[in-house]
């Protein structure tokens, strides 16, 4: 067969050869051949007929309208499904080796005739400009301390461009957690980028038709580091992509991890974030080159942290309890009827009366979850029973 490269040469030979048949014989073709080229003027490529028709009947002829009628109202629906259907209403009818033709035809329909498909747009990580981070659920891998389960989620946060990431153990999604695991994550950094993303957190993203966009103590930590906020729509995890498909990436090494360790169970949960620590090292060792590019362009860290709790008033009721955040705890009862300050943090609770620390409660959002069995109320035949033990943090040893 002839080809085009062929025939630019023999066009080219024909300017500069003394006789057709010898720049026919250097381009490789025969002199008729060379001759019906130079008549027409065509390359091989430009005068091949498009190939329009059919080379055997087509099987689907009779059946397509019902079939295009059914993908029209339910576009959803897969050729296997269809063509399974026709097995069953016409026997012996279609053969299994025709699914594949099937296929072929919706694939042309759905690009001819389907519904639109939601549009991506690649995004172009530049280095130092945007940070990315997300709460992920990592009870399923069956981490145990001490033998007991431990139910935990990780703030993950990762820089889009380089793809370091580190992350904070945490026990809910509140502002606390968000704002302990990213700082942990811009001073083990050593710098700040540009943007923060986060999807729809409601700890830092009001709900939509609201007047602001971020509430106000997200606002402010914002403000603290010099970030802008980024945030992606509602039900559009894809938006924050490179967060969502790290934290796959780290859950399969972490049980990969877990695996070569042999075992699920930690002395602690200091020795458990330590494993975690090794682990995110040994991740980001292959990222140095993109992460030293990165931290050219990182700006500098503010003077100090911004303080993490939130600081409110409660009164002490008659049954020694106090409420923070609809929950109720038991304090000393020489405290009734005087108001007392408490630091919520992502973890504990403490609690102050002029000005000095009294104590510290477990946070009741998660001492629920991971502390269950251990939990007795604080007194029977009275309000406190509701109430949760002012229990020291050093009280169950293989959580702290």
């Amino acid at each position: 067969m002839v080809t085009d490269q062929q025939v630019r040469r023999l066009l080219s030979l024909s300017n500069t050869e003394t006789t057709l048949a010898l720049a026919a014989a250097k381009a490789g073709m025969d002199e008729k051949t060379a001759r019906k080229y130079r008549r027409s003027g065509q390359l091989p490529s430009q005068s091949h007929a498009p190939h329009t028709w059919r080379t055997r009947p087509d099987p689907f002829a009779e059946v397509w309208d019902d079939i295009a009628t059914r993908l029209a109202a339910h576009p959803g629906l897969q050729a296997k499904t269809l063509f399974a259907d026709l097995q069953r209403r016409y026997p012996g009818r279609f053969q299994d080796g025709q699914l594949r033709t099937l296929q072929r035809r919706i694939k042309r329909w759905r690009a001819l005739h389907g519904p639109g498909k939601e549009v991506f747009f690649a995004q172009e990580h530049l280095p130092g400009v945007q940070c990315a981070s997300d709460f992920t659920h990592l009870s399923d891998l069956r981490v145990t301390l001490a033998g007991q389960p431990f139910a935990h989620l990780l703030y993950h946060f990762v820089l889009t461009y380089s793809n370091w990431e580190t992350g904070t153990i945490c026990f809910s999604e509140s502002f606390e957690s968000l704002s302990e695991g990213l700082q942990n994550a811009l001073w083990e950094l050593g710098g700040v980028p540009l943007q923060h993303r986060t999807d729809s957190l409601t700890a830092a993203v009001h709900p939509l038709g609201s007047p602001e966009e971020f509430t106000r103590r997200y606002q402010s930590l914002l403000r603290h580091y010099g970030l802008e906020g980024v945030k992606g729509q509602p039900r559009k995890p894809q938006e924050n992509g490179d967060v969502e498909q790290r934290h796959r990436r780290f859950k399969e090494a972490l049980d990969q991890a877990l695996l070569l360790r042999g075992s699920r169970d930690f002395e602690s949960r200091a020795h458990y974030q330590a494993f975690l620590n090794a682990l995110f090292t040994q991740l980001n060792a292959g990222r140095r080159e993109r992460l030293r590019e990165e931290a050219s362009r990182l700006r500098s860290l503010p003077l100090r942290r911004v303080e993490t709790r939130q600081r409110l008033q409660a009164r002490v009721g008659l049954g020694s309890t106090i409420r923070v955040r609809n929950n109720t705890y038991s304090v000393p009862s020489r405290l009734i009827g005087e108001s007392v300050e408490v630091r919520v943090g992502a973890e504990d609770v403490q609690v102050f009366y002029a000005q000095q620390h009294l104590e510290t409660l477990r946070c009741a959002r998660w001492w629920r979850r991971c502390f269950a069995p251990v939990l007795r109320p604080a007194a029977s035949g009275n309000a406190a029973a509701l109430a949760w033990r002012g229990t020291p943090l050093h009280s169950v040893p293989a959580y702290h």
